[in-house]
């Protein structure tokens, strides 16, 4: 084969060319390091568990129907709004994601009760909550949470933590395998 500068319409582009890669450095992992961020993660987490209670609460009263399976999409939208938020690398942005996870699966029972209840007594899903005490909670897990929330919840927050961390390109790992080892962290990707 001829080696042609020119690009050729119907060539595949050579990804692993050597003229193409340049060498990472330790610098370049510090910046990939110093992007993450577990508070943007946790925000990003919280906004999702917010939106997606409402929205489950609604299409539960548009249905007339309780859906648990929904939990598991809630496992991939935490998942991937601590992926895009946190930039994270490490061990706890998988485990933020799981936790996140398992916290809004209670919240979103909890909203979807309260707006069934608030229906059947013709108030608010506000007056319900608001009235909530200490006596509800214990009717509230032994009626309400059934073993398939929680094994939803279990199975979505693995889905979150699969999903939580960051993906790196080749040549992004191997600059944060560099800065691993020019500054003696052991803990990594």
């Amino acid at each position: 084969m001829t080696e042609d500068p020119r690009r050729q319409v119907l060539r595949l582009r050579k990804k692993h060319a050597p003229a193409d890669y340049e060498r990472p450095t330790p610098a370049d992992g510090a910046r990939l390091v110093q992007a993450q961020s577990i508070w943007h993660a946790i925000g990003a987490g919280l906004v999702v568990i917010v939106v997606f209670a409402a929205i489950w609460s609604m299409l539960t009263q548009a249905l007339g129907r309780y859906l648990p399976w929904l939990s598991l999409l809630l496992g991939v939208l935490v998942g991937l709004a601590v992926r895009r938020g946190g930039q994270g690398l490490d061990w706890r942005f998988p485990a933020l994601a799981a936790v996140l996870t398992l916290l809004g699966a209670l919240l979103g029972l909890i909203v979807v009760s309260a707006g069934t209840t608030a229906e059947e007594f013709d108030t608010s899903v506000f007056t319900i909550l608001r009235n909530v005490t200490t006596m509800t909670w214990p009717v509230f897990f032994d009626e309400v949470v059934g073993a398939a929330d929680i094994i939803y919840a279990l199975f979505a927050a693995l889905i979150a933590s699969a999903l939580a961390p960051r993906r790196l390109d080749r040549r992004q790992f191997h600059a944060v395998r560099l800065w691993q080892e020019s500054s003696g962290d052991s803990s990594g990707p």
